[in-house]
This record gives structure tokens, sequence and C-alpha cells, in this order.
């Protein structure tokens, strides 16, 4: 049997890197998939490159930052599929200032989408879980989050809260069957990691004990093996997925 058969699996952020990856991998394990992003374009290139068997994946464009949007989507998730089993909360943004360069607009986006719509997607799908006594909500952190980075004040700020989230949301709902747990990926071949100077890349590589970059394939594993019963007594962790650069 698949890991994942009979499992309705949310991704936000899904239409590319790590988020697609993650769709990609869900999908071969049985689940069925929605995409949330909020650029249709990519979403529908997403789902067709997919290719999944008719009425195993859907898109939606959400703005994951706006409450209503992300209820009036997950209302129709259920009334269409009949749950939500597995939520990855994968989307995010950057916009990289130093804090003295930094506006409170700058930092306000940032936290909105990386911080706050993190806190939008549990809240409601949390909901629908409890009341059918099961769930898994996998959050997506970052090295960064841990131990800091120069020029992303708030970027960093939104990590490490989702680290603490988890932590706090894993003791408030497991009596309620449901796990929550979060990845922290270091540096992945992602399509804005890929146009960062050769030289800074081979800087991280050279700190990086496995000596590369990792894959979004790499962290779609880890939320494989996340979410599947696999880790059933795995609850409120932190799995640092970066090639030892946090050793």
């Amino acid at each position: 049997m698949k890991k994942l058969e009979h499992k309705i699996a949310l991704i936000t952020g899904g239409a590319a890197g790590i988020g697609y990856a993650t769709a990609e991998r869900f999908l071969e394990e049985g689940a069925t998939v929605i995409i949330w992003d909020i650029n249709e374009e990519a979403g529908a290139k997403a789902i067709e490159s997919l290719n999944a068997p008719k009425g195993r994946s859907a898109f939606q464009k959400v703005d994951v930052s706006d409450y209503e949007a992300v209820k009036s989507a997950v209302d129709s998730i259920i009334a269409e599929f009949g749950s939500v089993d597995i939520l990855v909360n994968n989307a995010g943004i950057t916009m990289d200032r130093t804090l003295l360069k930094m506006d409170p607009a700058t930092w306000q986006k940032v936290i909105d989408i990386n911080l706050t719509g993190v806190f939008n997607c549990t809240r409601v799908c949390a909901e629908h879980m409890a009341e059918k006594g099961s769930g898994v909500v996998l959050n997506a952190s970052s090295v960064v989050g841990i131990y800091g980075n120069f020029g992303q004040t708030n970027y960093v700020a939104a990590k490490a809260g989702l680290i603490g989230m988890t932590k706090t949301w894993a003791k408030e709902l497991g009596k309620k069957g449901i796990r929550v747990n979060a990845v922290a990926p270091g540096f992945i071949a992602t399509e804005m990691v890929k146009k960062m100077p050769e030289n800074v890349v081979a800087g991280i590589n050279g700190k990086t004990p496995l000596g590369r970059l990792g894959t979004p394939e790499d962290i779609a594993n880890a939320y494989l093996f996340l979410a599947s019963d696999d880790a059933a007594f795995i609850t409120g962790i932190t799995l640092s997925v970066d090639g030892g650069l946090t050793i």
C-alpha cells in the first residue's frame, strides 16, 4: 500500500520549487493533492505538468495572508473532497534588507505571508481535522530560523516563529489526533538559489558537510516521511534537512 493512500493533501505555494516537488511525491504515494498559489498561471501549468489521474489534483488561487479567502477555499475543498488530511504550509516570500534599510512595509509583507499565512491556514484546517480526530500539519521553517542570517530580519523572524508555533500547536492539538511538525531546509537548488553568484554557492557548499546544495526532492522526501504513518509518534519537532550545515 502506498504511504498516503486515500489522503487529501493541501500544499500552499505548490506551483514551483519545493512545493511542486512535494506535490509530485505525495501523488506518487497515493494522495490527492490540492495546490494553492498566488500565481494563477504557474498554478495551472503545475497541475498540467503533474499529469495526475483525473480527480487526484486541483489548483486554487489563494492569498494565504487573507483569512477569509483561506476559509472559503478550505470550505470548498471539504465540500468537493471531503476533508483535508495533510496541510503543508510551504508558501513564502523573501524581501531582504538589513535592519537599518528595512521599512515597515517590507517587514510586514513577509510576516503577513510567511507567519500570519501559516496561522490562517492552520487555524482553518485544524478545526476540520479536530472534528474528524486526525490530521497532519507540516510547516516550512528554515535553517536561518535556527541560527539567523544577515539581511533577513523579517524572514528569520517568521521562520523562527514557525518553530515556536509548531511546538505550541503540537501540545494543543495532539489530543485531538493532529500531529504538527516543521522542516528546516538548508540551501536548496531552487531557481532563486541557482541565480546566486557561483562563488557564493561554492562557499555554501564548502560549509556544508555533504558538500552540495539540497534538492527540492530532498525536502519533499522529508515531508513525505512526516506526513506518513511512519512518523505516527513524532510531533512538535523541527527536522533540519541541510546536509549538516547547522552542525
